[in-house]
Protein backbone atom coordinates (compact mmCIF):
# COMPACT_ATOMS: atom_id res chain seq x y z
CA UNK A 1 0.00 0.00 0.00
CA UNK A 2 1.54 3.55 -0.94
CA UNK A 3 0.06 7.36 -0.68
CA UNK A 4 2.90 8.73 -2.36
CA UNK A 5 1.04 9.67 -5.74
CA UNK A 6 0.51 7.73 -9.01
CA UNK A 7 2.65 4.67 -9.93
CA UNK A 8 4.89 5.84 -13.08
CA UNK A 9 4.52 3.53 -15.88
CA UNK A 10 1.99 1.58 -17.93
CA UNK A 11 -0.37 -0.79 -15.52
CA UNK A 12 -2.30 -3.73 -15.61
CA UNK A 13 -5.52 -2.81 -17.09
CA UNK A 14 -3.95 0.37 -19.17
CA UNK A 15 -3.74 -0.16 -22.85
CA UNK A 16 -1.32 1.47 -25.51
CA UNK A 17 -2.44 3.79 -27.44
CA UNK A 18 -1.91 5.61 -30.87
CA UNK A 19 -1.44 9.28 -30.72
CA UNK A 20 -4.56 10.33 -31.87
CA UNK A 21 -6.27 8.54 -29.30
CA UNK A 22 -8.20 10.21 -26.30
CA UNK A 23 -7.10 9.70 -22.65
CA UNK A 24 -10.44 9.89 -20.23
CA UNK A 25 -10.05 9.85 -16.55
CA UNK A 26 -13.03 9.74 -14.59
CA UNK A 27 -13.13 10.78 -10.68
CA UNK A 28 -16.04 9.64 -8.50
CA UNK A 29 -17.15 11.58 -5.12
CA UNK A 30 -18.41 10.70 -2.07
CA UNK A 31 -22.20 11.24 -1.18
CA UNK A 32 -23.63 8.23 0.56
CA UNK A 33 -26.73 7.13 -1.27
CA UNK A 34 -26.45 10.05 -3.43
CA UNK A 35 -23.49 8.06 -4.76
CA UNK A 36 -25.84 6.01 -6.91
CA UNK A 37 -26.28 8.50 -9.29
CA UNK A 38 -22.66 7.33 -10.54
CA UNK A 39 -24.09 4.84 -12.17
CA UNK A 40 -26.40 7.39 -14.41
CA UNK A 41 -23.14 8.87 -15.63
CA UNK A 42 -21.76 5.59 -16.13
CA UNK A 43 -24.58 4.39 -18.64
CA UNK A 44 -23.09 7.66 -20.64
CA UNK A 45 -20.07 5.78 -21.39
CA UNK A 46 -21.46 2.28 -22.06
CA UNK A 47 -24.23 4.34 -24.96
CA UNK A 48 -20.96 5.73 -26.50
CA UNK A 49 -19.12 2.60 -26.16
CA UNK A 50 -16.42 4.80 -24.93
CA UNK A 51 -13.94 3.62 -21.66
CA UNK A 52 -12.38 5.58 -19.22
CA UNK A 53 -8.63 5.13 -18.67
CA UNK A 54 -8.31 5.78 -15.45
CA UNK A 55 -10.41 6.18 -12.18
CA UNK A 56 -10.34 7.29 -8.91
CA UNK A 57 -12.52 6.82 -6.65
CA UNK A 58 -13.43 7.60 -2.63
CA UNK A 59 -16.44 6.17 -0.44
CA UNK A 60 -19.24 5.41 -2.59
CA UNK A 61 -17.13 6.37 -5.56
CA UNK A 62 -14.88 3.98 -4.86
CA UNK A 63 -17.62 1.21 -4.70
CA UNK A 64 -19.04 2.07 -7.64
CA UNK A 65 -15.93 2.63 -9.23
CA UNK A 66 -14.54 -0.48 -8.30
CA UNK A 67 -17.12 -2.79 -10.02
CA UNK A 68 -17.04 -0.97 -13.28
CA UNK A 69 -13.22 -1.34 -13.49
CA UNK A 70 -13.78 -4.79 -12.96
CA UNK A 71 -15.94 -5.18 -16.51
CA UNK A 72 -18.92 -4.78 -15.24
CA UNK A 73 -21.44 -2.32 -17.28
CA UNK A 74 -23.60 0.08 -15.42
CA UNK A 75 -27.19 -1.62 -15.77
CA UNK A 76 -24.93 -4.47 -13.95
CA UNK A 77 -24.10 -2.26 -11.12
CA UNK A 78 -27.58 -1.51 -10.69
CA UNK A 79 -28.64 -4.34 -10.17
CA UNK A 80 -26.29 -5.31 -7.56
CA UNK A 81 -28.31 -2.37 -5.97
CA UNK A 82 -31.64 -3.61 -6.88
CA UNK A 83 -34.19 -4.12 -3.88
CA UNK A 84 -31.70 -2.41 -1.13
CA UNK A 85 -34.94 -1.78 0.92
CA UNK A 86 -34.61 -1.12 4.61
CA UNK A 87 -34.65 -5.01 5.41
CA UNK A 88 -31.97 -6.12 3.17
CA UNK A 89 -29.56 -2.80 4.45
CA UNK A 90 -30.39 -3.92 8.34
CA UNK A 91 -29.49 -6.94 6.92
CA UNK A 92 -25.96 -6.01 6.16
CA UNK A 93 -25.61 -4.14 9.22
CA UNK A 94 -23.53 -6.62 12.27
CA UNK A 95 -24.06 -4.09 15.13
CA UNK A 96 -21.14 -4.05 17.38
CA UNK A 97 -21.54 -4.21 21.11
CA UNK A 98 -18.40 -3.96 21.98
CA UNK A 99 -16.54 -1.54 20.30
CA UNK A 100 -16.14 2.42 20.63
CA UNK A 101 -14.99 3.21 16.89
CA UNK A 102 -18.12 2.53 15.13
CA UNK A 103 -22.10 1.32 14.98
CA UNK A 104 -21.51 -1.29 12.95
CA UNK A 105 -17.86 -3.68 12.61
CA UNK A 106 -18.44 -4.06 8.58
CA UNK A 107 -18.12 -7.86 7.92
CA UNK A 108 -21.54 -8.17 6.36
CA UNK A 109 -20.97 -5.35 4.44
CA UNK A 110 -17.58 -6.63 2.92
CA UNK A 111 -18.95 -10.07 2.26
CA UNK A 112 -21.43 -8.16 0.20
CA UNK A 113 -18.60 -6.67 -1.69
CA UNK A 114 -16.90 -10.12 -2.22
CA UNK A 115 -19.98 -12.05 -3.28
CA UNK A 116 -19.75 -9.28 -6.14
CA UNK A 117 -16.69 -8.25 -7.49
CA UNK A 118 -15.52 -10.71 -10.42
CA UNK A 119 -11.52 -9.51 -9.59
CA UNK A 120 -10.23 -9.58 -6.35
CA UNK A 121 -6.41 -7.52 -7.13
CA UNK A 122 -6.42 -4.03 -8.63
CA UNK A 123 -4.00 -5.83 -11.33
CA UNK A 124 -6.80 -7.96 -12.84
CA UNK A 125 -8.81 -4.98 -13.24
CA UNK A 126 -9.92 -4.02 -17.04
CA UNK A 127 -9.34 -0.15 -16.16
CA UNK A 128 -6.32 1.35 -13.96
CA UNK A 129 -8.03 2.33 -10.59
CA UNK A 130 -7.24 4.51 -7.36
CA UNK A 131 -8.58 4.12 -4.18
CA UNK A 132 -8.63 7.17 -1.42
CA UNK A 133 -8.67 6.55 2.16
CA UNK A 134 -7.76 8.54 5.13
CA UNK A 135 -4.76 7.62 8.08
CA UNK A 136 -7.14 8.36 10.94
CA UNK A 137 -3.70 8.88 13.05
CA UNK A 138 -1.84 10.85 10.25
CA UNK A 139 -4.73 12.63 8.97
CA UNK A 140 -3.34 12.22 5.32
CA UNK A 141 -4.63 10.82 2.51
CA UNK A 142 -3.85 7.01 1.73
CA UNK A 143 -4.39 5.81 -1.87
CA UNK A 144 -4.69 2.18 -3.33
CA UNK A 145 -3.55 1.35 -6.20
CA UNK A 146 -2.27 -2.28 -6.40
CA UNK A 147 -3.44 -5.31 -4.08
CA UNK A 148 -6.44 -6.56 -2.91
CA UNK A 149 -9.51 -4.53 -3.75
CA UNK A 150 -11.48 -5.19 -0.96
CA UNK A 151 -9.73 -3.93 2.28
CA UNK A 152 -9.19 -0.53 -0.39
CA UNK A 153 -13.13 -0.06 -0.45
CA UNK A 154 -13.43 -0.95 3.28
CA UNK A 155 -11.17 1.29 4.28
CA UNK A 156 -12.66 4.33 1.80
CA UNK A 157 -16.54 3.60 2.89
CA UNK A 158 -15.54 3.49 6.87
CA UNK A 159 -17.89 6.45 7.43
CA UNK A 160 -16.65 7.80 11.14
CA UNK A 161 -18.88 6.91 14.13
CA UNK A 162 -21.70 4.53 11.36
CA UNK A 163 -18.84 1.64 10.18
CA UNK A 164 -15.55 0.62 12.28
CA UNK A 165 -12.08 1.82 11.13
CA UNK A 166 -10.21 -0.65 9.25
CA UNK A 167 -6.92 -1.77 11.13
CA UNK A 168 -4.43 -2.39 8.08
CA UNK A 169 -0.47 -2.31 7.95
CA UNK A 170 -0.08 -0.53 11.63
CA UNK A 171 -3.07 2.07 10.50
CA UNK A 172 -6.14 3.02 11.50
CA UNK A 173 -8.05 4.07 7.82
CA UNK A 174 -11.24 5.81 7.69
CA UNK A 175 -13.63 6.93 4.92
CA UNK A 176 -11.19 8.92 2.46
CA UNK A 177 -13.80 11.51 1.73
CA UNK A 178 -12.23 13.50 5.19
CA UNK A 179 -9.26 14.01 3.19
CA UNK A 180 -10.51 14.24 -0.89
CA UNK A 181 -14.05 13.95 -1.60
CA UNK A 182 -13.58 14.53 -5.05
CA UNK A 183 -10.09 12.61 -6.25
CA UNK A 184 -9.83 14.15 -9.15
CA UNK A 185 -6.76 16.08 -8.24
CA UNK A 186 -4.77 12.32 -8.62
CA UNK A 187 -5.39 11.49 -11.83
CA UNK A 188 -5.21 15.22 -13.67
CA UNK A 189 -1.72 13.77 -15.09
CA UNK A 190 -3.00 10.89 -16.11
CA UNK A 191 -5.45 11.57 -18.84
CA UNK A 192 -6.34 14.07 -21.80
CA UNK A 193 -9.91 14.66 -20.67
CA UNK A 194 -10.66 14.62 -16.86
CA UNK A 195 -14.56 14.31 -15.89
CA UNK A 196 -15.28 14.27 -12.30
CA UNK A 197 -18.58 13.80 -10.51
CA UNK A 198 -19.39 15.61 -7.27
CA UNK A 199 -22.76 13.83 -5.78
CA UNK A 200 -22.29 16.05 -2.02
CA UNK A 201 -25.97 17.51 -3.20
CA UNK A 202 -27.34 20.07 -0.76
CA UNK A 203 -30.28 19.71 1.69
CA UNK A 204 -32.98 21.99 2.91
CA UNK A 205 -34.98 21.76 6.04
CA UNK A 206 -37.61 19.19 6.56
CA UNK A 207 -41.08 19.95 7.02
CA UNK A 208 -40.12 23.58 7.35
CA UNK A 209 -38.20 22.45 10.88
CA UNK A 210 -34.65 23.90 10.39
CA UNK A 211 -33.62 21.41 13.41
CA UNK A 212 -31.93 18.57 12.06
CA UNK A 213 -32.14 15.13 13.37
CA UNK A 214 -29.06 13.84 15.12
CA UNK A 215 -27.45 11.74 12.52
CA UNK A 216 -28.64 14.27 9.89
CA UNK A 217 -26.73 16.42 11.96
CA UNK A 218 -23.08 13.88 11.66
CA UNK A 219 -24.11 13.35 8.10
CA UNK A 220 -24.66 17.37 6.69
CA UNK A 221 -22.10 18.51 8.62
CA UNK A 222 -19.53 15.89 7.38
CA UNK A 223 -20.70 16.63 3.86
CA UNK A 224 -20.40 20.47 4.49
CA UNK A 225 -16.74 19.76 5.48
CA UNK A 226 -16.32 17.66 2.06
CA UNK A 227 -17.68 20.91 -0.07
CA UNK A 228 -15.70 22.87 1.36
CA UNK A 229 -12.23 21.00 0.55
CA UNK A 230 -13.59 20.21 -2.74
CA UNK A 231 -14.16 24.14 -3.30
CA UNK A 232 -10.54 24.42 -1.98
CA UNK A 233 -9.31 21.97 -4.15
CA UNK A 234 -11.07 23.45 -7.55
CA UNK A 235 -9.03 26.81 -6.94
CA UNK A 236 -5.94 24.57 -7.76
CA UNK A 237 -6.73 21.92 -10.07
CA UNK A 238 -9.74 21.99 -12.28
CA UNK A 239 -11.47 19.06 -14.18
CA UNK A 240 -12.56 19.45 -17.80
CA UNK A 241 -16.00 18.24 -17.42
CA UNK A 242 -17.74 18.73 -13.92
CA UNK A 243 -21.09 17.60 -12.66
CA UNK A 244 -22.14 18.57 -9.20
CA UNK A 245 -26.40 17.01 -9.46
CA UNK A 246 -28.19 18.51 -6.95
CA UNK A 247 -30.03 15.50 -5.61
CA UNK A 248 -31.72 17.72 -3.38
CA UNK A 249 -32.59 15.89 0.59
CA UNK A 250 -31.18 12.51 -0.54
CA UNK A 251 -30.32 11.67 3.21
CA UNK A 252 -27.15 9.73 3.78
CA UNK A 253 -28.54 5.93 3.66
CA UNK A 254 -31.17 6.79 1.62
CA UNK A 255 -29.92 3.60 -0.68
CA UNK A 256 -33.66 2.26 -1.05
CA UNK A 257 -34.64 5.32 -2.84
CA UNK A 258 -32.14 4.19 -6.10
CA UNK A 259 -34.64 4.85 -8.63
CA UNK A 260 -35.63 7.90 -7.24
CA UNK A 261 -31.78 9.08 -7.42
CA UNK A 262 -31.27 8.25 -11.15
CA UNK A 263 -34.31 9.69 -12.14
CA UNK A 264 -33.51 12.78 -10.12
CA UNK A 265 -29.69 13.24 -12.50
CA UNK A 266 -31.15 12.79 -15.65
CA UNK A 267 -30.97 16.20 -16.76
CA UNK A 268 -27.25 16.57 -14.85
CA UNK A 269 -26.67 12.86 -17.62
CA UNK A 270 -27.83 14.43 -20.21
CA UNK A 271 -25.24 17.87 -19.85
CA UNK A 272 -22.78 15.45 -19.06
CA UNK A 273 -23.16 13.32 -22.25
CA UNK A 274 -22.98 16.74 -24.24
CA UNK A 275 -20.01 17.83 -23.21
CA UNK A 276 -18.16 14.45 -23.19
CA UNK A 277 -18.90 14.29 -27.00
CA UNK A 278 -17.80 17.75 -27.62
CA UNK A 279 -14.68 17.22 -26.21
CA UNK A 280 -14.18 13.88 -27.90
CA UNK A 281 -15.24 15.11 -31.10
CA UNK A 282 -17.56 13.95 -33.96
CA UNK A 283 -20.37 13.08 -31.49
CA UNK A 284 -18.50 10.63 -29.25
CA UNK A 285 -17.23 8.30 -32.01
CA UNK A 286 -13.79 8.60 -30.90
CA UNK A 287 -12.76 5.61 -29.13
CA UNK A 288 -10.62 5.19 -26.06
CA UNK A 289 -8.25 1.99 -26.79
CA UNK A 290 -8.33 1.08 -23.47
CA UNK A 291 -12.03 -0.11 -23.92
CA UNK A 292 -14.06 -3.10 -25.04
Amino acid sequence: MKDEGIDPGLKSGDRLRSEGSRRIGLALGGGGAKGLSHIAFLKVFDDLKIRPSIISGVSIGAVIGAFYAAGLEAREIEEIFEGMGIRRMTGMMDFSVFSTSGIIKGKKVEEFFRDHLPVSLFEDLSIRLLIVATDFWKREEVVFRSGPILPAIRASISVPVILEPLKLEGRILTDGSTVNPLPHDLIRDDCDILAAIDVSGSKTPEDGNPMPSMMENVFSTFQILQAAVVKGKMAHIKPDILAQPRLADIQFMDFYRKDEILEGVSGDVERFRRELEKRLGKGGEEKDEGGR
